[in-house]
């Protein structure tokens, strides 16, 4: 049986109050990490704003910091063990950024595409050598760091248990893609995929999903040949679908696209902590895992990011063919125990219901657009829902 089957200036808010140290119930805690782009608020193009809304931000006392270009922001939140802690971190991160962003002529907007073209060349933060670097070695490649994603990190673990985790969870990567799936459009046009994101974000030669690593030594051999091999120009450009953060002692989903609804990054996190439990709990061979096809696997993810939640998706472990909502509801069947132990399921029940009814990011960006054909009202419709938090 297959497992997927089985049942600070003035004029900015005052600072963040520090968030209370929650009681930590048994179970491992999360922490998000959201990147956005800055936009301009008459005419909708990227601009440059981030070195002047970070300068702004500095003294909020959140954690906000600059991306791999100029016209994109990064928060990431304090270590949570429960959904409300989490919701109130990302919230009150969005309203300080919108803020900082208004003040400056733009909109911050919670998307995993720029939806129209970028400028070329692109402004990348080359005030460090490694950005310099990067864009010596990989060229045009870089125009892909535009994009935005989710990535939710899971701990606190030790390396060789996220190395275990790693292996036993990347089967179920292509649910979260298309769970999440956010980026039906990039320079001004429908790509034809729900999370164009993932796409573009597979030229890295460090990105894709992780291989299954029959160790912890297997995973560092791993890590190093993309080092020497200058496929990576550090642990950080390590880009795989699911790593061992290389900053802290978490499991990192880096799948996720970026988007605006606050309920389905607490869905997105409140699964991949789930599933994490339910891995650590399951064959206590150190390195075992599902065993799949690396070629289903890969085929599952594309058409993941191809047909998001509305389409049909892969069964990683039979290789059928089957209804990504059905997928979904699978994975939430599989981790049901440690959803209600963590108190989560009824969230991720609920949230799951409005996505497949009403539609996903992609769906409702597709149905903002099918209005006038309008990439501005996409973008518009973007920023509305970012700020509604």
């Amino acid at each position: 049986m297959s497992p997927l089957s089985r049942p600070r200036p003035a004029s900015l808010a005052p600072p963040l109050p520090v968030p209370a140290i929650e009681p930590a119930p048994p179970t491992l805690s999360l922490g998000v990490e959201e990147e956005y782009l800055l936009v301009d608020a008459r005419t909708w193009q990227l601009v440059p704003a981030a070195p002047r809304i970070l300068a702004d931000v500095a003294a909020a006392g959140h954690p906000v910091h600059g991306e791999g270009t100029c016209y994109q922001v990064e928060t990431a939140t304090p270590v949570h063990h429960t959904l409300a802690g989490l919701r109130g971190s990302l919230a009150g991160a969005r309203r300080l950024l919108s803020e900082a962003a208004r003040a400056h002529g733009c909109r911050l907007v919670a998307a995993a595409s720029p939806v129209l073209a970028p400028p070329s060349p692109m402004d990348l933060n080359l005030d460090q050598e490694r950005r310099r670097t990067r864009k010596a070695l990989f060229g045009t490649l870089t125009d892909s760091l535009v994009g935005c994603g989710r990535h939710v990190h899971v701990g606190a673990v030790t390396k060789d248990d996220a190395v275990r985790l790693s292996n036993r969870i990347r089967p179920y990567v292509p649910a979260f893609i298309a769970l999440a799936a956010a980026s039906p459009f990039w320079n001004g046009r429908d790509t034809g995929h729900a999370s164009w994101r993932t796409v573009n974000w597979s030229a890295w030669p460090s990105a894709g999903l992780p291989p299954h690593f029959p160790s912890t030594a297997a995973y560092d051999r791993a890590v190093r040949e993309l080092l020497d091999t200058g496929a990576a120009l550090d642990r950080g450009m390590v880009y795989w679908d699911l790593r061992p953060s290389s900053n802290w002692p978490t499991l990192e989903l880096r799948a996720p696209d970026m988007s605006p609804d606050l309920d389905s990054a607490l869905l997105q996190a409140a699964l991949a902590r789930a599933l994490a439990l339910h891995a650590l709990a399951g064959d206590p061979e150190p390195h075992a895992g599902p065993a799949v096809s690396d070629r289903l696997l890969g085929l599952a993810r594309w058409r993941a990011a191809r047909e998001g939640l509305e389409g049909c998706g892969i069964d990683p472990f039979t290789g059928a063919d089957v209804p990504s909502a059905t997928l979904a509801w699978r994975l939430v069947d599989l981790v049901g125990p440690e959803l209600e132990a963590a108190g989560d399921y009824d969230h991720v029940a609920r949230t799951l219901r409005r996505l497949v009814r009403d539609g996903s990011s992609a769906a409702r960006q597709r149905a903002v657009f099918a209005r006038r054909w309008s990439s501005a009202d996409v973008l518009r419709h973007l920023a509305d829902e970012t700020e509604a938090c």
